[in-house]
């Protein structure tokens, strides 16, 4: 009896060995990412989700508990959907909406039309000038993001640089509306992620073979035509992961909005602020933060899908 309880205790050990070294190694290594996903993605959604199904009072927390024990066993779910019926039928939320995603959209084909050409630019310098041209590139980065945007501030504002020159040249009259409204907010966000535009863009240029240009030309094809059906389709994939890295922090920007664009410029990131710290209504700035993460996150997973069928279907054709 002792011998056969010992044999079990050592099969049992010996199993949880064997575990503990298969998942020690590469199967630890393969879920540090799917850890923090779930810790500091999922985690924090979930939260949002409680609190944004939630009703507002005035407590600490400010919001009531979706879940509660009542007397005799009793669990009671209430799950209050007004907060998200009151932002697609409140003309303030709309508006913000609309604002945030003209603002990005915007602000994402500007990025576009200026950092291809520079990073078209890198990609064929000389080794020398490139490690210089992308250094410059990362230079604002080294700058507080606060200081880069109050520069744009002095820059903007009626009695600054671009207004005061353009005075001194008698090119107009008064100074220019340059600031507090949706045209700052706009050279804000192009300025602060023209970086974000860039890197993708030459990361995809860098690796197309120019081989297929001289061909292109030997066969007669003219410059601009070579450049739109070759080198446009192959840095498509600079161009898609560039704009999502631009669009996404461009809808739900608070800061430059707020320092640049003025009161006039109502984003989503001001109303989550607004309905955070301001009104105190956590379940509604809940509610637009998960509508504005189903929005942005969607898209892009339905354009990723796309781009990996239509992969498929020329790899299998």
């Amino acid at each position: 009896m002792i011998n056969t309880m010992y044999r079990t205790e050592e099969r049992v050990i010996s199993w949880f060995a064997g575990i503990s070294k298969k998942v020690s190694g590469r199967h630890f290594l393969i879920s540090i990412p799917f850890i923090w996903i779930f810790l500091f993605f999922i985690c924090p959604c979930l939260i949002l989700i409680e609190i944004s199904l939630s009703e507002s009072i005035i407590a600490s927390p400010p919001y009531t508990p979706i879940v509660e024990w009542l007397s005799g066993h009793m669990l009671q779910i209430r799950m209050n959907l007004e907060n998200y019926m009151v932002l697609f039928t409140d003309e303030m939320y709309i508006r913000g909406f609309i604002t945030s995603v003209l603002i990005a959209g915007v602000s994402t084909v500007c990025c576009l039309l200026i950092g291809f050409p520079m990073a078209y630019a890198i990609a064929r310098a000389s080794e020398h000038y490139r490690r210089i041209l992308l250094m410059l590139v990362v230079l604002p980065f080294w700058t507080s993001f606060l200081i880069r945007v109050y520069a744009w501030m002095m820059l903007l504002s009626p009695s600054g640089f671009i207004n005061t020159l353009l005075m001194k040249f008698h090119l107009i009259e008064a100074p220019l509306p340059l600031i507090n409204n949706s045209f700052a907010a706009c050279i804000g966000i192009i300025y602060a992620y023209l970086p974000f535009m860039i890197f993708p863009l030459y990361n995809a240029i860098e690796k197309i073979d120019y081989s297929l240009l001289e061909a292109a030309y030997d066969l007669g094809s003219s410059p601009m035509t070579a450049f739109f059906s070759i080198v446009m389709p192959l840095s498509a994939p600079g161009i898609y992961a560039g704009s999502a890295l631009v669009f996404v922090p461009a809808i739900g920007e608070f800061v430059i909005p707020e320092l640049l664009g003025g009161s006039q410029t109502l984003t989503i990131g001001r109303l989550v602020w607004n309905e955070f710290f301001g009104s105190m209504s956590w379940p509604t700035a809940a509610a637009l933060s998960i509508v504005l993460l189903v929005f942005v996150v969607f898209p892009i997973v339905f354009i990723q899908r796309c781009r990996e069928t239509k992969f498929l279907s020329n790899n299998i054709e």
